[in-house]
């Protein structure tokens, strides 16, 4: 790789997901149940946020049709019992699914985590959907929820496991021109994908923040010193590097902590290979976002 790697690490944290396989008949209902479902990144204001992390063909899918694995993030509640980030997961999950996958036609949903910490029971969020005439049958080996909607039924697994695993990993590639923002991006971003169990909520993400703010009431706003148009207003506060015009993010959340080093790996690697990609850092915040510090420079030993 012929790009800097700055000697900067990145902030992670623990959460909370829920990883399950979408199906449906029509290959385009399943493209858009599954981009309606994790569109936004919500942690940031208290919601949870989802990502796909790969499509299936029909030999992979419980049903024999083509499906998606989703995965749906939580955040966990500093000084916290469990139980209450698990119930504020049960209810915003089933926000996800009921308006964004239960309304298109012909869908169903599987646990994909046969390992979990624990189990959110679907019936009293999803399940009484049916208002009051939905009923349980074992299908596909599963015991699903048939929940009788006005096309057809839709059908959920009673039981879908969660677990903690670690979010808000990233790195940052600087860059020159447009071109390179999007060529590196898109380059990185199929690397990542290869990669078993994470998902990049934000894709290529415009906007990096930081903690501290003049405005609480938002929520994380700019990274003021990583802005290139402020380098001229800041003078020696600006921390953009001579030549960069543009410092996208690309923030990956996974399943363990070593599928996240290996997907910032290859991310990285993808993206410095691509002209006008002048650096790879990270976002940091002196430990007050998580308490996972992956160093670039570990990652290319």
């Amino acid at each position: 790789m012929k790009t800097e790697i700055e000697d900067t690490y990145a902030e992670a944290f623990d959460g909370l997901y829920s990883r399950v396989i979408v199906t449906a008949d029509d290959e385009e209902v399943l493209k858009r149940a599954a981009h309606d479902a994790t569109a936004t990144p919500s942690i940031v204001i208290g919601r949870i946020e989802g990502g796909i992390e790969r499509w299936l063909g029909e030999k992979e899918t419980l049903d024999g049709r083509k499906g998606v694995i989703l995965q749906f993030w939580g955040g966990i509640g500093e000084g916290k019992p469990l139980d209450e980030s698990v119930k504020k997961l049960e209810v915003e999950l089933s926000y996800r699914i009921r308006q964004d996958i239960l309304v298109k036609p012909f869908t169903a949903i599987f646990d994909a985590l046969p390992n979990s910490d624990g189990k959110i029971d679907m019936m009293k969020r999803v399940g009484h959907c049916g208002d009051g005439f939905e009923w349980e049958a074992e299908l596909c080996g599963r015991n699903m929820i048939v929940v009788p909607i006005m096309v057809s039924d839709f059908l959920i697994e009673r039981q879908l496991g969660y677990a903690k695993g670690v979010m808000g990993a990233n790195f940052w590639y600087m860059c020159k021109t447009k071109r390179a923002v999007m060529e590196a991006g898109r380059k990185a971003l199929k690397a990542v994908h290869q990669i078993e169990g994470v998902t990049t909520p934000f894709d290529i993400c415009s906007a990096g923040s930081k903690p501290e703010t003049k405005f609480p009431w938002i929520g994380p706003t700019t990274n003021h010193p990583y802005c290139p148009t402020l380098k001229g207003k800041l003078g020696k506060e600006s921390k953009v590097p001579e030549g960069v015009n543009y410092i996208p993010e690309i923030v990956i959340n996974g399943t363990s902590i070593e599928a996240v080093k290996e997907a910032m790996k290859v991310g990285i690697q993808s993206a410095g290979d691509v002209n006008g990609v002048v650096k790879i850092s990270a976002g940091n915040y002196g430990g007050k976002l998580g308490r996972h510090k992956i160093y670039l420079r570990e990652l290319f030993p």
